[in-house]
């Protein structure tokens, strides 16, 4: 999928339906190229031993750091542990040691999980027990993308607000929510995305005055 229609708005869907939503919802095969990486850090923080026996590595091109009232400045910025890393221009932080630490970044940011990546304009993460728990992230639009381990096909979604539940693996778009599994497309207020599941759900509650909308694409004939 183009960059450009990932971050303009994409033309209202017309089908509205009911049947056909378990075949776009049930299983999602995504494909569209990541955005480049951000720039590497230039200095590095002390690593950090998490109860998983995995460290976190913070990386900085600048730092300034208050102990005594636990206020943390970074520039240029990429928290890493295992599989999961967090990049932006500016974080900023109430405590170093993860146990329960709140976090927010600013410019540039990019979330990455084994489950997916997030890319946004602001964060504001909570980490708790030295594992990052929770993102909140917004954009205009934030974007969340899905790589089918599988196929390596992947899913891919935008809004102007996205939560991202790590422990029970789940993504709430909204505000001009849209998802497509590079065929398919459903937009709507609010959508609810579980990843493991790789299944979506539009809850009537969460769409206001605003209905769901969807587009089926019909495969390619096979030619004879």
């Amino acid at each position: 999928m183009a960059a450009s229609r990932l971050k303009g708005h994409p033309a209202r869907p017309t089908a509205r339906l009911a049947a056909p939503l378990v075949l776009l919802l049930a299983r999602a095969a995504w494909s569209a190229p990541a955005p480049a990486p951000a720039p590497a850090a230039t200095s590095a923080m002390p690593s950090f031993k998490t109860s998983a026996g995995l460290p976190i590595s913070l990386v900085a091109q600048s730092s300034e750091i208050d102990y005594k009232n636990n206020d943390l400045l970074f520039r240029k910025v990429k928290i890493s542990q295992g599989t999961m890393s967090v990049s932006a221009d500016l974080a900023h932080a109430n405590g170093l040691d993860f146990q329960n630490s709140h976090w927010v970044f600013r410019g540039n940011v990019r979330i990455q999980v084994n489950q997916g990546e997030l890319w946004s304009d602001d964060a504001d993460i909570l980490f708790a027990g030295k594992l990052l728990a929770r993102a909140s992230v917004s954009g205009n639009p934030a974007r969340f993308a899905q790589v089918d381990p599988t196929s390596r096909r992947r899913v891919e979604g935008h809004a102007r607000q996205i939560d991202y539940d790590v422990r029970k693996g789940v993504i709430k778009l909204a505000k001009d929510a849209w998802l497509t599994d590079g065929q398919n497309e459903i937009s709507g207020e609010t959508l609810k995305y579980d990843i493991a599941a790789r299944s979506v759900v539009a809850e009537a509650a969460d769409q206001s005055a605003h209905r769901v909308h969807i587009t089926i694409t019909p495969p390619p004939a096979h030619k004879p």
